[in-house]
């Protein structure tokens, strides 16, 4: 019984107190400053092992397990501020199609584009092509997965219409070059390993790519094309 409680509070003891003189301080008992009456003195017998309960625990290793535990959840937390989608409850299939996606498309094993029809705070509707893996890179995706912002299509992405306003643009991004002005339609040419992919849905979305519609209550369409690059790097 007395080993155990010496263990837990032990491994702790790191984490528990601020610093090695509230450590020591927790080991002292009124008894212990009756008899002493000075807490310096009771400070350095508990330090030594003649006074508290549990293992002789060093300044040196107090100090040197503190800093271990604060890397280890300095760690932890940038571990999860690297997925936007970590630790969000996802209700509706379109984030959480991005959530499945998310890791793929920041480490480069993937190259998803978005295709969104849906309307703007105005009413207005747009359609258009967005490369997720840009725009991850290029902005806080939090927003979008914890439901306060709707993700839409802008007219610096690599394809966007306004079917109100007729304003329409199309650029190339980090990952893909658009060919527009093409007999088979609108295409997206990979810029790693070259290959085409083609967004057209009656015919094969092209080499290490798929097609996935998703069935969404938060917009009128949704299409995934997803690429997997096999150039080695």
């Amino acid at each position: 019984m007395e080993v155990d409680e010496s263990g837990a509070g032990m491994d702790g003891a790191d984490t528990e107190y601020n610093t090695y003189e509230d450590f020591l301080d927790s080991q002292i008992t009124p008894l212990d400053l009756y008899y002493l009456e000075d807490e310096v003195l009771a400070r350095q017998l508990v330090e030594l092992g003649y006074r508290g309960s549990g293992e002789v625990l060093k300044r040196e290793e107090f100090e040197a397990r503190k800093a271990a535990a604060e890397a280890s959840r300095l760690s932890q937390r940038t571990q999860q501020k690297i997925l936007s989608s970590a630790g969000k409850d996802l209700k509706d299939n379109f984030l959480k199609a991005l959530a499945l996606r998310e890791e793929a498309n920041r480490n480069g094993k993937m190259t998803s584009i978005i295709f969104i029809r849906d309307k703007n705070v105005r009413g207005q509707e747009l359609s258009g092509y967005i490369d997720y893996s840009h725009r991850l890179k290029t902005e806080d995706f939090e927003i979008y997965f914890s439901g306060k912002k709707k993700l839409l299509p802008r007219p610096t992405d690599l394809s966007f219409y306004n079917w109100e306003t007729n304003v329409s643009t199309s650029n190339a991004s980090p990952n893909y070059q658009v060919i527009a002005e093409n007999s088979s339609g609108l295409l997206f040419k990979n810029k790693r390993d070259r290959k085409i992919l083609n967004v057209d849905p009656k015919v094969s979305p092209g080499d290490n790519s798929t097609r996935t519609p998703i069935q969404t209550d938060l917009y009128t369409q949704v299409v995934i094309y997803d690429h997997v690059t096999r150039r080695k790097t």
